[in-house]
């Protein structure tokens, strides 16, 4: 293939377009440390067989529209028992693989949950385990990408949904991967036609992905200067409204370098238990494991790499420490509170900024954690239970809606509001097929509405602190003015010197952290003060 993009046809839709998941209580995506405990998080997705290869340059692989995603949670209807066949080396975790991308792309199913719930039960070796984890998320990553080269060798477009799912399969191995065989990616696509009960389609499956192998260096790709938003949505496999959302609001250069992030290397955001164990205790537990570790950006935080199971380590079940990015503790860092503080987390699932601030009070004060709905509330009672923290209050609550009774009584408010999740596309490569642009306006009457909710609690001289883990400047700053416009009794604070100065030189109006700049999650994050009458 060429290094330079040449003009083509745009991609073809493989289905119905992705659901948006969101609601008034509930989060888009987690801020919390990734996907719950680990597992299924990037620090799974090691190289295995070399390094990608490249559709030229030193950029990502280039996509262009929607994928076909659509449908509910469950099982896959009207299949056939899979065949038993004989063992084919690396079929396992290419069926793991496939079982992740279908979840996705036709149970709007979302990929780390998928694929952690299937590594925990899966009994593969580590091999297989972080072959399977890289094959799903490069193939969900780079699925507009793959969509376009695909429709160049296949002559039935609207192919069957489980069959092109295992034509993406197959191609993001022999477009994306050096090092892995063409003939395994082929054979082993055959065999999973076989196993779904498409043994009529083995032969079409068969000879789709020998005629990519054999077309793979003429391949076409919109060119840059004629469709520039095209050939930068199939470039970096993000939908074009969102290329210009990202353009208009970071201009093509920053917004290039947001599309194509991918840090060099994987890990794990972790942290003590601050109740339980400072720095030095929390070193000398981390030098007993296997894991590598390092320190992170953000005070009381370490990157780990080489994990397996985290969620089941004894240590992480024990409270000694949980999982959590640096930028969600950047969030509390913010907020700031004294011992015996009254605060309020207005959005908490699934609580681990909830049990930060608790720890950061020595088990003081109150938190209250309101949750719009019982089976959230629940993982915020789970996580302060696991931590031995008494000092948090659960509720099932619905923050959009004002309480009189509790206005001027909290300390500090801190709303982690429903968001795009954007921030973090990077590590869930799903969330940017999962966004429209109805979604995000939605989004932004939900934030402002729980802003006008949520800052009457909060007392003269109090805090209120406002984040999201977006990167969109409809959901951050541009919010925060309007917010500060509605309510001129607020205004905003600088940041604690406890966030590292790296940080808080971005800050203005609220500090915008971008995964390629600062090498954390992407979030926004603003303080602002009561004012005194």
């Amino acid at each position: 293939m060429s290094d330079d993009f040449k003009r083509g046809s745009k991609p073809v839709n493989g289905g119905a377009k992705m659901g948006f998941r969101g609601n008034n209580g509930g989060k888009f995506a987690s801020n919390d440390g990734k996907s719950g405990n680990g597992v299924a998080t990037r620090g799974d997705k090691k190289p295995f067989s070399g390094e990608k290869r490249g559709f030229g340059g030193d950029h990502k692989p280039y996509h262009g529209n929607k994928p076909g995603f659509g449908g509910k949670q469950g099982g896959f209807k009207g299949e056939r028992k899979p065949k038993v066949v004989a063992p084919v080396e690396g079929l396992a975790a290419r069926r793991m693989a496939l079982a992740v991308i279908r979840e996705v792309t036709e149970n709007d199913a979302y990929a780390s949950l998928s694929l952690n719930e299937k590594l925990v039960k899966s009994g593969l070796n580590p091999a297989d385990r972080r072959l399977a984890a890289r094959l799903a998320y490069d193939t969900i990553e780079h699925l507009l990408t793959i969509d376009h080269a695909l429709s160049q060798v296949m002559a039935k477009p609207d192919t069957d949904i489980k069959l092109r799912n295992i034509l993406r399969l197959g191609a993001c191995q022999i477009l994306l991967e050096d090092r892995i065989p063409e003939s395994a990616a082929t054979n082993t696509c055959v065999e999973l036609c076989k196993e779904l009960g498409m043994e009529g389609l083995a032969g079409v499956c068969n000879g789709i992905l020998r005629n990519l192998i054999r077309k793979k260096d003429e391949l076409t790709w919109p060119d840059e200067e004629a469709e520039p938003i095209c050939a930068l949505s199939i470039k970096h496999s993000v939908p074009e409204w969102l290329v210009e959302k990202l353009i208009a609001d970071w201009g093509k250069e920053e917004a290039i370098a947001l599309m194509s992030h991918s840090e060099p290397e994987t890990y794990i955001s972790v942290r003590p238990n601050m109740t339980e164990l400072d720095d030095e205790a929390f070193e000398a537990l981390l030098n007993k494991k296997v894991w590598e570790h390092e320190k992170g950006s953000v005070p009381h935080s370490w990157r780990i790499r080489g994990m397996a199971d985290i969620g089941q380590d004894a240590d992480f079940l024990g409270g000694k420490f949980s999982i959590q990015g640096e930028s969600s503790m950047m969030a509390c860092m913010a907020v700031n509170p004294k011992r015996g503080s009254q605060l309020l987390d207005a959005c908490a699932a699934p609580g681990g900024k909830t049990c930060l601030l608790a720890e950061m009070m020595g088990g003081t004060g109150r938190v209250q954690a309101w949750e719009m709905h019982e089976h959230r509330t629940a993982l915020i009672t789970a996580q302060a239970k696991r931590l031995h923290l008494e000092n948090i209050r659960p509720m099932t609550r619905d923050a959009s809606k004002h309480r009189e009774d509790m206005d001027m009584t909290m300390d500090a408010v801190l709303l982690d509001a429903p968001c795009s999740g954007l921030g973090v596309m990077s590590d869930k490569p799903d969330v940017k097929y999962r966004v429209t642009p109805e979604s995000v306006q939605e989004l932004c009457g939900i934030q402002a509405s729980l802003l006008d909710a949520v800052a009457p609690y909060v007392k003269e001289g109090g805090t209120l602190v406002y984040s999201t883990c977006s990167m969109l400047k409809c959901e951050n700053e541009q919010q925060v003015e309007a917010f500060l416009q509605r309510h001129p009794e607020f205004e905003i604070d600088k940041l604690p010197e406890s966030i590292p100065e790296q940080f808080r030189s971005h800050y203005g109006v609220g500090l915008q952290l971008l995964p390629h700049r600062d090498h954390v999650e992407g979030f926004y994050i603003c303080r602002m003060r009561r004012k005194r009458l």
